[in-house]
């Protein structure tokens, strides 16, 4: 099969499973939101929050997993893909279990005597956290075999699994409703055993499918090396993107309190649901980078990174644009009555999602290399200066927003770095970047924002959920034929016209 056919198999599968989620995941957000309390919501977002910074361990294994796996994959070396899964298995039981220390220690003395939390809540927030502890474990040593999953490009694998998280977490609601006890341990406790449950589902499939992902120890001293050198080097970036998520929202705890953590919850809520249309596309692109590079391909990687970084910021624009215009009315007719603050954190959450949606492929195209050393020194320490700035302006002006600028600034910064590293890195042009990535991009967001601005002098927000409907068909249908006509190379929609015809073949 084709990579643009595999591309495009793995994506329908991969969007089949990203509606089932999203839709869940909103609809699961609002009786959460109900059911808790802005308060309570506030309390599991910053303590869940706080385990997720100690997890950054394994955020660097992560991108090590699926370039190893890949690599092997792309150059059909079975034995040492069995090694590898082995090894990286070996190395996420010892993350699980640094984490466990570190948070049972500075976690657990951060959590009683650091953050604001509501009179009378320390016990249920101590609650939360030990689950959130378990969670955090199950996750890392199930990383592997997602990995390998995705290596192997099985995302139809990804979608049936997700239908069955998707069932879980509405059972999962419903008991939440009706327990009698506490609801936010109520809802700890059912968190953990929704991800108790997947987990083991992904780990029997690949013992079942993969003979590489069956247990052997192998004293290989020089692999066991090459993953940790490789993601010691990760760590560095990956310490900087969890302490901007985490970090942040622990900032926000600090100087606001739980209300405003609050917001921030439901904000990265929206922002991971509209992350998604862009992650699927990214998830099905990023073992062909992997690949490509392995095979010396780079005619194939330059295009695979260009179209990546353009088709993603499409696919986040052309739903940013209705969700940005009536953002007021979703947010009332989600929540009833949305904390405040969650408005202005969506809107510019998600113009910085645009931003790092165009430099994702650009990561890839790095971390196949290998060679990141300076990468993630120099990006990951641009993305540190988060916290100190936000911290700084929190004690200056005090008003929330403020980390949003902070964070956008720093993403278009990062942006340029990335793209004279990759010059270096694989010779990437940045001039033909700029000219078939960004100028494009530049073009379609000028005149889609001239239409907004017309359509909200003309009509004005949405006031109910007809208007709200038809006003966000209009605007996805305009704004894609604005990307399609003004976005899009001839011989991309040649691509785009046979994949449509192919798929009403079948």
């Amino acid at each position: 099969m084709s990579t643009s056919k595999t591309i495009a198999k793995n994506t329908l599968f991969l969007y089949i499973r990203m509606l089932l989620t999203m839709g869940v995941g909103l609809y699961t957000s609002r009786v959460v939101l109900n059911v808790l309390g802005v308060s309570d919501f506030g309390i599991y977002s910053v303590v869940g929050g706080v385990v997720s910074l100690f997890a950054f361990f394994n955020a660097a294994m992560s991108s090590a997993n699926l370039r190893f796996f890949a690599i092997d994959i792309g150059k059909k070396d079975w034995n040492n893909l069995h090694k590898t899964f082995n090894s990286s298995l070996i190395i996420h039981v010892g993350i699980a279990f640094v984490v466990l220390v570190i948070a049972e220690t500075i976690g657990l003395w951060f959590v009683n005597y650091k953050l604001v939390l509501p009179t009378g809540r320390l016990k249920e927030a101590n609650f939360v956290f030990q689950f959130s502890i378990l969670s955090s474990i199950i996750s890392i040593t199930q990383d592997p075999f997602n990995a390998l999953i995705i290596a192997r490009e099985r995302m139809n694998v990804f979608a049936a699994i997700s239908i069955i998280e998707v069932i879980l977490e509405l059972v999962s609601v419903f008991l939440l409703r009706i327990s009698p006890f506490d609801k936010l341990e109520s809802y700890s406790v059912l968190l953990l055993v929704v991800m108790l449950i997947i987990s083991s589902i992904y780990k029997i499939y690949c013992l079942k499918n993969f003979k590489e992902s069956k247990f052997k120890y192998f004293r290989d001293k020089e692999l066991y090396k090459k993953l940790v050198s490789y993601s010691g080097w990760t760590l560095f970036g990956n310490i900087a993107f969890v302490a901007k998520g985490q970090g942040i929202n622990i900032l926000l705890n600090i100087f606001f309190g739980t209300v405003v953590n609050a917001a921030y919850g439901i904000m990265l809520q929206v922002q991971n649901a509209t992350n998604t249309f862009a992650l699927n596309f990214q998830t099905a692109i990023n073992p062909q980078i992997y690949k490509s590079y392995a095979h010396d391909n780079f005619i194939q990687l330059y295009k695979l990174i260009f179209q990546g970084s353009k088709f993603s910021f499409f696919v986040i624009f052309i739903l940013l644009c209705p969700i940005v215009y009536n953002i007021h009315f979703i947010l009332l007719w989600w929540l009833k009555t949305p904390p405040l603050y969650s408005d202005i954190f969506i809107i510019f959450a998600l113009v910085n999602l645009s931003i790092e949606c165009i430099s994702r492929p650009l990561i890839t195209g790095a971390l196949a290399t290998g060679k990141i050393k300076w990468y993630q020194i120099v990006v990951g320490g641009i993305l540190l200066l988060n916290i100190p700035l936000t911290y700084i302006l929190f004690r200056v002006i005090s008003r929330p927003i403020l980390f949003l600028f902070v964070t956008i600034f720093l993403s278009l910064i990062t942006l340029i770095f990335r793209l004279f590293f990759l010059k270096k890195l694989i010779t990437l042009n940045v001039k033909s970047f700029v000219r078939e990535v960004i100028y494009p991009i530049l073009l379609v967001v000028v005149i889609s924002g001239l239409f907004l601005y017309g359509l909200d002098f003309i009509l004005g927000k949405s006031t109910n959920f007809i208007s709200l409907v038809l006003t966000s068909i209009f605007i996805v249908i305009i704004t894609g034929s604005i990307i399609f006509f003004v976005g899009v190379k001839k011989n991309e929609k040649f691509m785009i016209y046979g994949i449509i015809k192919n798929k009403l073949r079948k």
